[in-house]
């Protein structure tokens, strides 16, 4: 069976003063149909340059990315893409963000139809008692919701969560963790989350992917969550396979950081040798 969501040989950097800086390097994934996958790395380790590349706003510079058979070649509905910081239109309301990307994406279809597409994502992320609001009259958590039922109301083939939860304080983290879980089990979508929680990517995903640290980050070794849905967060503490899981993605991180930090101190030695030198 072909993947539906394939990188195959992906590398991406970026020019800085110092010269090109190297974030992505030789990135392999392949990720089902209807399968949850989490990428868990550190901060700065290329997790949204990944996302990006996915979602068709960055191109990669060797390498190639596709969904659904397909080549990407830019942003399209296919890829339904879930920031961190919301991307809300502050001057319309609820139902007007939602609505607005679903008149782009379904503007064949009658008025009737598309204020009822977009109710029922309303109502999917229980909001239907803010529909009216503005975005600066809704919580942090509210927002993201909006922006997830936005996401979902264009019917992507493809949902991709770039550490949508991570601005959020624990509590109203822990209720969203949940909301995701409920509407990935109701329809099933090709989720690929990006996260810096593995707790969070246990609770969630079907897989997890970690990101080595960077530059030059690539993909690690995937461990399978074969604990049973829906998951309780309470229980998961207790289950046999939560502390394999987490210890197995957590080594790898861990692992990969110390690797690092041991190149760069190698790389360092020349640079330290030659200023003894010229004081000497």
């Amino acid at each position: 069976m072909k993947p539906f969501v394939e990188l195959s040989s992906v590398s991406k950097g970026f020019a800085s003063a110092s010269g090109r800086v190297s974030v992505l390097e030789n990135v392999n994934l392949q990720v089902a149909e209807g399968e949850f996958v989490a990428i868990v790395g550190y901060s700065g380790s290329g997790k949204t340059t990944l996302v990006s590349l996915l979602a068709g706003l960055l191109r990669p510079d060797t390498g190639s990315v596709n969904v659904a058979g397909k080549p990407v070649l830019g942003p399209g509905p296919d890829r339904g893409v879930v920031f961190q910081n919301y991307s809300l239109l502050p001057w319309l309301t609820v139902f007007e963000n939602i609505h607005l990307a679903v008149e782009q994406v379904f503007s064949r279809d009658t008025d009737a139809a598309k204020r009822a597409r977009t109710e029922r994502y309303i109502q999917l992320v229980n909001l239907s008692h803010a529909k009216d609001r503005k975005p600066g009259q809704l919580s942090g958590g509210m927002r993201q919701r909006v922006s997830v039922a936005r996401a979902l109301a264009m019917d992507p083939k493809v949902l991709l969560l770039d550490e949508p939860l991570g601005a959020l304080d624990a509590l109203t983290r822990a209720t969203l963790q949940t909301e995701i879980s409920r509407i990935w089990q109701a329809d099933r979508k090709t989720v690929v989350m990006i996260t810096n929680d593995v707790d969070e990517a246990i609770l969630l995903a079907d897989r997890i992917i970690p990101l080595s640290a960077g530059p030059s980050a690539t993909l690690g070794p995937a461990v399978s969550v074969e604990i049973e849905r829906p998951r309780d967060r309470k229980a998961l503490n207790h289950h046999p396979d939560f502390k394999h899981v987490r210890s197995r993605v957590i080594e790898y991180l861990l692992g990969s950081a110390a690797q690092r930090r041991a190149t760069r101190s190698r790389e360092s030695v020349p640079i330290t040798l030659a200023k003894a030198l010229e004081g000497t």
